[in-house]
């Protein structure tokens, strides 16, 4: 078991070395809110102590990650008010910064660890690793590799390399003893070794994992402190074994409280909007949105609850972070978003409500979807409005249909929802496939199937084409307004969603012949 001593830290900032934090989003969804108030807080620390604050893109999922979704990350946090010195799209001397564009330097550190023995080939198939894994959930155990491969000669495993047979590199690991790892907010902690796997460093493809690319990069960047979510808490001993093992110095670790709902669970999109485009075009202001999040589990000296960020700069203290799970309250969101609101002037208030709602290329579609439909320039509004709601007042009679039930229209709403999440790319052509591939799946009309998301996503029967709505409001907006329509329908329980999610599972690819 994990344990944390009572004890302070020892000390907050190394004076050896220049202070430098970074952020490392993963280009694989939305941008998170979650990504967002780490960042602040290395940005925070940083330049509280005259230091800098990168950014890198750690997009080795090659199946998930995507330019889009890099893209909007970017944007969303230049949005909301951070910035950074180096990073993927500026540039900077410790090039580059999208750990896709790093493997061969990857590939030299991996070879190292394994010719200094540190760490070894694992031949094991994808088919043997399932087997194990059942085997010892079977007996009780906790899944984890066995170590089978970890003491087969080298040369063998040289030759077995030589010969084409796929494998990864792990890292060796204690078998016995206590890592001891010291935290700014923590004091010293303490994880067994024996609760430490012999982690993948190199995947089979040829690409780091998360774990030796992070220690790498972090190195060759010159990060001197690691402000991260306390989930990757577990790992910090792999890490700190890996810079022994290199015979690097390690940055000082720190591992933020996670965001959390108000219910205390850990903050997920199916309790809460959490991407930060959402709150973006749901209308709040990016400094109200920064103000909030920095909030989350701190507090200024005077206990200010507005601040802005360079406020929050001049006096920042990483010892007022409380370990507490920080409460991501939407209400409590909004009530700071008016404060803001309230403090501008009329003319100000104008000017920023048109720019929320100019968005040339949004305004261009929906001009192209209400111009059949209007006559007067007027008419626009009782068309167009719902494009810039948040979700509309519906009710659970709105969705009453001749043929579909409360309960399969909350089915099809919800498996609509999985599959619009995992799209690559969010495009009206992609969107099309997924709803008529689903529909064909479920063996509904297409009349039939189509009409439920009229009303989640309009308020009414009688709207602009739905499907191009959902890709003109964007995907973070429909999502939200299909789960909203979800929950008015009374909201599907957990026997039911893991059965609709065997179903999910079953369905074919409705983009394959894209």
């Amino acid at each position: 078991m994990m344990q944390t001593s009572t004890q302070t830290t020892h000390t907050s900032v190394n004076t050896s070395r220049p202070v430098r934090t970074r952020i490392a989003p993963s280009p694989t969804g939305f941008p998170h809110v979650g990504t967002a108030y780490i960042a602040l807080f290395n940005l925070a620390f940083a330049k509280a102590h005259g230091g800098e604050f990168i950014l890198r893109i750690e997009d080795t999922d090659q199946t998930r990650s995507t330019e889009q979704s890099e893209q909007m990350i970017l944007d969303a946090l230049r949005w909301v008010g951070l910035d950074w010195a180096e990073g993927p799209d500026v540039g900077g001397p410790h090039a580059p910064y999208r750990q896709s564009e790093r493997a061969d330097i990857y590939k030299k550190y991996a070879e190292q660890l394994l010719n200094d023995d540190h760490a070894f080939r694992c031949f094991c198939t994808a088919e043997e690793l399932d087997a194990m894994r059942a085997e010892q959930m079977a007996r009780g155990e906790t899944p984890r590799y066995d170590g089978r491969y970890a003491d087969l000669p080298r040369a063998e495993s040289d030759q077995m390399a030589g010969d084409g047979k796929p494998f990864v590199i792990r890292m060796r690991i204690p078998k016995n003893g206590v890592c001891k790892v010291e935290d700014m907010l923590r004091g010293t902690v303490e994880i067994p070794w024996e609760q430490v796997d012999m982690q993948v460093l190199l995947k089979t493809d040829g690409l780091p994992t998360y774990h030796l690319a992070n220690v790498v990069d972090d190195h060759l960047m010159q990060i001197s402190h690691v402000m991260r979510g306390e989930e990757w808490l577990n790992s910090a001993p792999k890490h700190q074994l890996l810079y022994d093992y290199f015979g690097w110095e390690m940055p000082i670790l720190c591992h933020m409280p996670l965001l959390r709902n108000p219910d205390k669970s850990k903050l997920s999109k199916r309790k809460n909007p959490t991407s930060i485009t959402y709150y973006r075009d749901a209308g709040v202001l990016p400094e109200a949105l920064l103000n909030y999040l920095g909030r989350m589990g701190y507090s200024l000296p005077n206990d200010a609850e507005k601040f802005t960020l360079d406020e929050m700069i001049e006096s920042f203290d990483i010892q007022r972070v409380s370990l507490g799970g920080p409460i991501f309250d939407i209400e409590k969101l909004n009530w700071l978003n008016a404060e803001w609101l309230r403090e501008l002037t009329p003319e100000e208030l104008k000017n920023r409500i048109l720019d929320w709602a100019n968005n040339s290329d949004k305004l261009t579609a929906m001009a192209a979807a209400i111009q059949p439909r209007i006559e007067l320039l007027s008419d626009a509004v009782n068309w167009g409005g719902f494009y810039f709601q948040n979700v509309p007042k519906i009710t659970a009679e709105d969705f009453n249909h001749k043929t579909l039930s409360a309960e399969q229209i909350m089915e099809i709403l919800q498996l609509a929802i999985w599959q619009l999440e995992a799209l690559p790319k969010w495009s009206e052509d992609n969107i099309y496939a997924t709803m008529k591939g689903l529909s064909a799946a479920l063996d509904i009309k297409m009349r039939d199937f189509i009409a439920p998301f009229f009303i989640a996503i309009a308020g009414s029967s009688s709207s602009t084409p739905v499907m191009n709505s959902m890709w003109i409001i964007g995907a973070d907006m429909t999502l939200i307004r299909l789960r909203h329509a979800v929950d008015v329908l009374g909201g599907l329980g957990k026997k039911k969603l893991k059965k609709l999610e065997k179903t999910a599972q079953d369905l074919p690819d409705f983009l394959a012949s894209e």
